[in-house]
């Protein structure tokens, strides 16, 4: 058995009063879900992929998905591997000439990167148990039905790109 749990790409939503941008995943088939702050880049990165809108020019994710394509790799698949010392850890799984090549990442920038290239997400069972926040009431579905409505209507010009993490 993996030790590998599937994730669906919930969005990325601003926690209030500090509007942090936060990516959020969820356990398929679940009720966990997956917090992740990350910086304001990244989530318009991750938002405007996620509603499949293209730029006039790459932005640095897609310069990312371009390059690994046009060198002949696949990325197969991104895993979020670790938390430590509150700083969430990914890898992107890339396979060339038959080769699986593993290579650090952030999971904002990873994630972005997956979105972009249809590729899918896990955790590692660890880092979703010590992580992962449980919803069970049907007032929470409702708050993330809100959440992707909002999503649905905020655009570039709504994320200060000043601070990146």
């Amino acid at each position: 058995m993996s030790n590998n749990v599937p994730l669906d790409l919930i969005g990325v939503r601003i926690e209030l009063p500090t509007n942090t941008p936060i990516l959020l995943l969820r356990e398929q088939g679940g009720d966990r879900y997956l917090p992740i702050w990350i910086g304001t880049s990244e989530a318009m990165a991750i938002a405007l992929a996620s509603e499949g809108v293209s730029t006039e020019r790459p932005l640095t994710h897609d310069l990312a998905a371009a390059l690994i394509e046009e060198l002949g790799a696949k990325l197969t698949e991104v895993v979020v591997t670790e938390l430590r010392g509150g700083t969430f850890y990914a890898d992107l799984k890339l396979e060339l000439d038959g080769d699986i090549h593993t290579i650090s990442s952030r999971p904002s920038d990873a994630v972005a990167i997956a979105v972009r290239m249809d590729v899918p997400l896990f955790a590692d069972r660890e880092v979703l148990n010590e992580a992962g926040v449980q919803i069970h009431d049907q007032a929470d579905e409702e708050e993330i039905e809100r959440f992707r409505e909002f999503l649905d209507d905020v655009g570039p010009d709504d994320f200060d790109s000043t601070s990146a993490r």
